[in-house]
């Protein structure tokens, strides 16, 4: 039983059960893949590539947009079809590659690396940002990036966010599983870069034969340490992470840094041992598809810009028309608006619901229970900052620490009067987060 935690929080059903136990399987994308200019945070990436150009696989096609930004790489060779606004799994519209894929599979000859022994920090970090890596658990930042704190040698732990804490996804778990020698070896890459830092696997404790696993591969390692969590949503969030760790808490206006730490998800510690030991780029990752309107829910490893379509065809379909699609957790995830849209790099899941809950909700007032506090995992009061932001009341919101919300859902989750604290709450955060930029 894990002792780690933090306090709130919140235990639902997992689903985890429909796709935990079945293998990774990789997926060959049908004849059209489409890469958004946009699958990350900060610029977006600019387009290299003309109509009608032949590209290859692991060739690239998109170069970073900025400092903050990632460069793009084709995961199928074929002709550039288009170049034109399609939308992303979270409902928006950007410019698009579309390439026909020839099915040849034809690859590029990828330069070779040198020994991971031999390679400087800044060769490392170079290869990482070179190879297009962003943080694959959501949010998207490049890693490069994230892996140049302005004073490294102040970085003391370097922590594998191995939770996986939202409902139904199991990506990570079989990636630990099947792949933990990566992982590790992704690690040990990061390490190298922080001369004073300890590198901690977190994981929750419902994965005991993944804590074993990676025990195992660990125990003659002197730098890196197995840390089980106790299971609890939201345990994977990026601050509640850190303290269940390290026991060092930090706010929206800290980065992880400022206390010494890197945060790293399982797919990203994954990519960076393909880009710095094997010298390839992020061309894939892996995908769950679950839910209960899911004929055979399974876990995919898919080419980015394959649609998503054809993992719902790779998963059996559907057993009958699903209530809610979800790309993403059905905690912090987003219903999606169409099918017709393709894996990026920060696709972990797509989940068919049968019943959508949030529908059938009838909100009601205020009944002044409390739980929503109990559960709070920031220690703030939702309940009123939702008032708050209902009334527009932007300078009591900020003053009552409403930037502080993650947006969890918790308090949503908990609240016996149903009503939207959460969506309430995420809308005037993006408001007073706006309007402190135009100061």
């Amino acid at each position: 039983m894990g002792f780690f935690t933090f306090k709130g929080g919140i235990h639902p059903s997992d689903g985890k059960s429909l796709a935990k136990d079945k293998a990774i399987v990789s997926l060959k994308p049908g004849k059209e893949l489409v890469y958004p200019l946009s699958q990350h945070i900060g610029a977006l990436a600019s387009s290299i590539v003309a109509v009608g150009d032949r590209v290859l696989k692991g060739q690239k096609i998109a170069e970073a947009g900025g400092f903050v930004s990632a460069p793009i790489y084709a995961s199928v060779s074929g002709t550039v079809k288009k170049i034109e606004p399609r939308f992303t799994p979270s409902g928006a519209k950007v410019n698009c590659i579309v390439i026909e894929n020839d099915e040849a599979y034809e690859e590029v000859a990828y330069a070779k690396t040198k020994a991971f022994e031999q390679l400087t920090k800044e060769e490392i970090l170079n290869l990482i940002g070179d190879a297009g890596v962003v943080g694959m658990g959501g949010a998207g930042f490049p890693a490069r990036v994230k892996l140049s704190p302005k004073e490294p040698e102040k970085i003391e732990y370097v922590i594998a966010n191995c939770a996986e804490c939202e409902p139904y996804i199991t990506a990570d778990y079989r990636r630990m599983l099947e792949d933990t020698e990566k992982l590790v070896s992704g690690m040990r890459v990061v390490l190298k870069l922080f001369d004073h830092a300890k590198g901690i696997f977190a994981v929750e404790d419902n994965k005991p034969d993944a804590i074993a696993k990676l025990k195992e591969l660990t125990k003659n390692e002197p730098r890196m340490e197995v840390k089980e969590l106790k299971t609890k949503y939201p345990q994977g969030g990026e601050r509640q992470l850190i303290f269940a760790a390290t026991g060092r808490a930090i706010h929206s206006a800290m980065l992880p840094a400022d206390a010494g730490c890197v945060v790293n998800n399982v797919e990203t510690l994954i990519s960076i041992h393909r880009a710095v030991i094997e010298g390839k780029p992020l061309l894939e990752r892996v995908v769950t598809v679950s839910g209960e309107s899911i004929r055979e829910p399974g876990n995919f490893l898919v080419p980015l810009g394959m649609n998503q379509k054809e993992l719902i065809e790779a998963a059996g379909g559907w057993k009958g028309e699903p209530k809610k699609v979800i790309s993403g957790g059905p905690m912090m995830g987003f219903a999606m608006i169409t099918l017709d849209v393709s894996v990026t790099k920060t696709s972990s899941s797509i989940l068919c619901l049968s019943k959508d809950e949030v529908e059938e909700m009838e909100p009601s007032a205020c009944i002044n229970c409390g739980r929503c506090v109990d559960v709070c995992p920031s220690r703030l009061i939702p309940s009123r900052l939702a008032d708050l932001s209902e009334r527009y009341d932007e300078e009591t919101f900020v003053k009552w620490q409403g930037l502080e919300c993650m947006e969890c859902g918790s308090c949503s989750f908990v609240c016996p009067a149903k009503r939207p604290l959460k969506q309430a709450i995420g809308s005037m955060r993006k408001i007073a987060l706006a309007n402190r930029r135009k100061k």
